[in-house]
């Protein structure tokens, strides 16, 4: 190998690297763009050093202890905080950056820099995909919310608050599963009783719709819970 060549691997691995560490510094996590990039720069000469050594040494071989070496460099920015581990995300990407030294210290630049483009488009493109499913309370879809609403009306008033009710749950996340009316006490009043369902906890739209409900000419009383489980 000669000096250009190295210095061109060497120089590729500092500079990929750094790429990789930018964003975890940007992120201010604790391996950021010096780390991952003496990672990757490391990685590499490791790898040089078998063809500076001519055929006494084998690059495979070298490039599994690089492997192994790094699994414990990374095991270091692991924490454990309370019942949660951080710092996994951050070792994972130092074992990538290493990856990335490995294959630029081979002489594969292209497939270095695709490398190092992909570790990049894991922790940047896939960071708000991993924020929205966490967002998401675990089991909700296999245990949806029941609603009731319960509205006490005139009787000329029914088609209109069906028809009210129909409109606003529309464009709202609860799902209507019955819509009935029952005639009261009183035959000038009419109860309107409306079965609702939501994958989650939906108490700010229920309070909306009861809220509109009430404001409503003939409605003399309008109330929401949830329903119980049969």
């Amino acid at each position: 190998m000669s000096n250009v060549d190295f210095i061109i691997r060497l120089g590729c691995a500092l500079l990929l690297g750094a790429a990789i560490g930018l964003e975890r510094q940007w992120r201010q996590r604790m391996a950021g763009l010096r780390t991952n990039a003496l990672v990757s720069t490391g990685a590499a000469m490791f790898v040089m050093l078998s063809g500076l050594m001519g055929h006494d040494t084998s690059p495979t071989r070298i490039a599994a202890q690089v492997v192994s070496g790094i699994g414990f460099l990374g095991a270091g920015v692991i924490m454990r905080d309370g019942l949660n581990v951080r710092g996994l995300n951050t070792a994972a990407t130092l074992w990538c950056a290493g990856a990335v030294g490995t294959l630029t210290g081979a002489g594969l630049l292209l497939e270095a820099t695709l490398g190092a483009g992909a570790v990049l488009c894991a922790n940047i493109l896939l960071r708000p995909v991993a924020l929205r499913i966490n967002r998401n309370p675990v089991g909700s879809a296999e245990e949806p919310v029941n609603y009731t609403i319960n509205a006490v009306c005139l009787s000329e008033n029914e088609q209109h608050i069906r028809a009210l009710l129909l409109q606003m749950l529309s464009n709202s996340p609860l799902v209507l599963k019955s819509l009935l009316s029952e005639d009261l006490s009183d035959p000038r009043k009419l109860e309107v009783r409306a079965e609702l369902s939501c994958a989650t906890r939906c108490d700010q739209d229920l309070e909306q719709t009861v809220s509109r409900l009430s404001l409503e000419g003939g409605v003399s009383a309008v109330s929401w819970h949830v329903a119980l489980p049969e």
